[in-house]
């Protein structure tokens, strides 16, 4: 069946659920690409980062190197948290260790969750587009079946048409779902590597200017 054919038997509810497979499977994609491609510059760009940022020879020094890799500033917030003033308030209290482990926290909080940016909508797309296409399909079932009735025909060659033109549905639900839901474990591991590096990053920032204002 083509999509004319299929926009022209369908009715209301099938066309819209036929729309939010579309969309979800659009956004699916455009989600994908984009956070690979920014997943994977991240990735080169927070190892050069680090690597860039040790090998300094001082800690001015070091800021320069590093902003020179990270193009999606994945390390810029947690240096600049480092050089926030405190005092006079609440975040002055307790020593510089606490100081630095709650400001470093609250930087690698806010890089993680801009990483994390469309993992919504994919695990969204991977779970809810089997059970759109689901319905589609009994919708579709239903419009074929009840229209046959009213025809006071039911024979195996005028089921069978209509019954397998409704499982598209079901079809169309599982290719939106499954590219979702791989995209979605591919990208979260991706960003669980970047975050781990970025933790390990943090610690040992904070055990260097912790020791160094000792």
């Amino acid at each position: 069946m083509s999509l004319n054919e299929f926009l022209l038997h369908s009715d209301l509810v099938s066309r819209l659920l036929a729309l939010a497979l579309l969309a979800l499977s659009v956004g699916s994609w455009v989600v994908m690409v984009w956070k690979w491609r920014l997943l994977a510059r991240a990735g080169v760009d927070v190892r050069r980062s680090i690597a860039a940022f040790w090998q300094a020879p001082a800690l001015h020094e070091a800021q320069q190197r590093v902003a020179q890799f990270d193009r999606d500033a994945c390390m810029a917030p947690l240096l600049e948290a480092t050089l926030l003033p405190v005092g006079g308030s609440l975040a002055s209290a307790g020593d510089r260790h606490q100081q630095l482990t709650r400001v470093l926290r609250d930087a690698l909080q806010g890089v993680v969750r801009r990483l994390q940016w469309g993992q919504v909508w994919l695990a969204t797309a991977g779970s809810i587009s089997p059970f759109l296409g689901l319905l589609g399909t009994v919708w579709g079932i239903f419009n074929a079946l009840t229209g046959m009735a009213d025809a006071g025909q039911l024979t195996i060659d005028k089921v069978a048409g209509p019954v397998g033109e409704a499982l598209i549905m079901t079809a169309a639900g599982l290719a939106v779902a499954i590219p979702a839901v791989l995209g979605y474990n591919i990208l979260g591991r991706k960003v669980n590597q970047i975050e781990a590096e970025l933790e390990g990053f943090a610690h040992d920032l904070r055990g260097l200017l912790a020791d160094s204002r000792d």
